[in-house]
């Protein structure tokens, strides 16, 4: 059996649109019914449940929107004509759903006053709760300003320590670097050192070799004229 929605529209996707959208309506007309029977959290969460509703019907209306494009001319009319009451329905639910909203008392219960000139009791109260909010807000100022500050003196001691260690890293680098130098020059030093003790050897023995032929000499000329 054919789907009547089907036979008015020409489009079996606008169709579904069509009762998907249906649905909807049906489960954002009971929202709001019950609505004005709630207060406190109820309340706010049964409006939350209707705002989310009204941004699905929109959603749906969009979709019904470009698919009216894909329907023939002929059966365009019919369709216009129940599009135009889907908009006509959403936009009354919207300003309804708004008004339920904006009915501060159901929303906030016993809490909220919507008389300025209220009692003094409510006056002080509320004066009373403004004041402790004010002064609870300007202790969490000042202990913000004041680990904001502890942060920046933290920061500012951490960044002149590591400059000190940069600089006792450059001097102790500096001052291995002098002592591989001057390791260098004891070495040539000590090397210098026995080269001039070998030669001093070398000459001693060179000079006993020649006072040692010296005295032979003498010896061998003083033999040979007493011979």
């Amino acid at each position: 059996m054919a789907n009547p929605l089907d036979t008015d529209a020409g489009s079996e996707l606008f169709s579904s649109y069509e009762a998907e959208f249906k649905l909807v309506q049906a489960d954002l007309t009971q929202k709001l019914d019950q609505i004005p029977e709630l207060s406190g959290e109820p309340r706010k969460a049964a409006i939350s449940q209707g705002e989310r509703a009204l941004e699905e019907a929109d959603e749906l209306l969009g979709a019904m929107r470009l698919e009216k494009a894909n329907i023939p001319s002929a059966s365009r009319t019919k369709i216009n004509q129940r599009f135009r009451n889907f908009e006509t329905d959403v936009d009354k639910y919207r300003r309804k759903l708004r008004s339920l909203a904006d009915d501060r008392a159901a929303l906030f219960g016993s809490r909220y006053t919507d008389n300025p000139a209220g009692g003094p009791d409510t006056q002080t109260e509320q004066r009373q709760q403004l004041l402790s909010g004010t002064d609870r807000l300007d202790r969490s100022t000042q202990r913000l300003r004041n680990s904001q500050a502890l942060a920046n003196e933290t920061e500012a001691i951490g960044a002149s320590t590591l400059a000190d260690l940069h600089v006792q890293r450059e001097r102790i680098s500096h001052t291995g670097n002098i002592l591989l130098e001057s390791e260098g020059y004891v070495d040539r030093s000590v090397k210098t050192l026995r080269g001039m003790a070998r030669r001093m050897a070398t000459n001693r023995v060179i000079t006993i070799a020649i006072i040692t032929v010296l005295v032979l000499l003498i010896f061998a000329v003083i033999y040979s004229k007493f011979k």
